[in-house]
């Protein structure tokens, strides 16, 4: 009687930790469907980021951190806080990037600038398999990944990896052609808040010097 309850206790806490396994492997969604439910329920977002640029020859890292905000369709502001100060910003029909200390402002179609960028997974539409082939990537650093391989020839990544926990975007990974990789962590991501409109326009300032069209 003895061994019998001994046996079947064992077997109740293996049961159980099997069932546990499989309802933790349920809750868990895997990399496209947390993308899927980031870009169906973030409408709009801001936050912090740390990026790190490690070159094809291996030097040193080049680190840099700023902040960020977005608005969908195709409205953004990117800003680099140190070590150099430059803004990239989504007005909705033009990209606008300043860098202050040249006091230069370079500008483009943001139609041009969004299609297989990392700006389109942020603030683009949700139609991300016009511009890209997703798969699942698996899971790694406590993260489930996607990787997005641009559609079109003309774009400068050769792929692009997504890390998300819980439905959020935690960070990305971008491989570009010249054999540099950028990573990008997001801190204290806000989903969904009210972004002042006069965040997505740019003027110019007095002085500087306009590139572009």
């Amino acid at each position: 009687m003895i061994r019998k309850s001994a046996c079947s206790r064992r077997m109740s806490g293996f049961g159980l930790a099997l069932a546990l396994l499989f309802s933790a492997a349920s809750v868990r969604a895997d990399g496209l469907a947390q993308l899927k439910q980031f870009m169906d329920g973030t409408h709009s977002a801001r936050g912090s980021f740390s990026q790190q640029v490690f070159s094809k020859s291996g030097r040193k890292p080049q680190q840099a951190n700023g902040s960020f905000a977005f608005s969908r369709p195709g409205k953004f502001r990117w800003v680099y806080e140190k070590p150099y100060a430059q803004v990239l910003v989504g007005d909705g029909n033009k990209l606008w990037a300043y860098d202050q200390e040249l006091n230069q402002v370079t500008t483009k179609k943001l139609g041009q600038a969004l299609g297989s960028t990392p700006a389109a997974i942020l603030a683009g539409d949700n139609s991300l398999d016009r511009n890209f082939v997703l798969k699942d990537a698996g899971s790694a650093d406590g993260l489930e990944w996607v990787e997005a391989t641009p559609k079109s020839s003309d774009s400068s990544f050769e792929h692009i990896r997504l890390g998300f926990a819980g439905g959020q975007l935690k960070a990305m990974v971008l491989n570009d052609n010249f054999g540099q990789t950028t990573t990008l962590q997001f801190g204290q991501m806000e989903r969904n808040p009210a972004v002042d409109p006069a965040q997505f326009r740019f003027v110019p300032p007095k002085g500087a010097d306009v590139v572009g069209e």
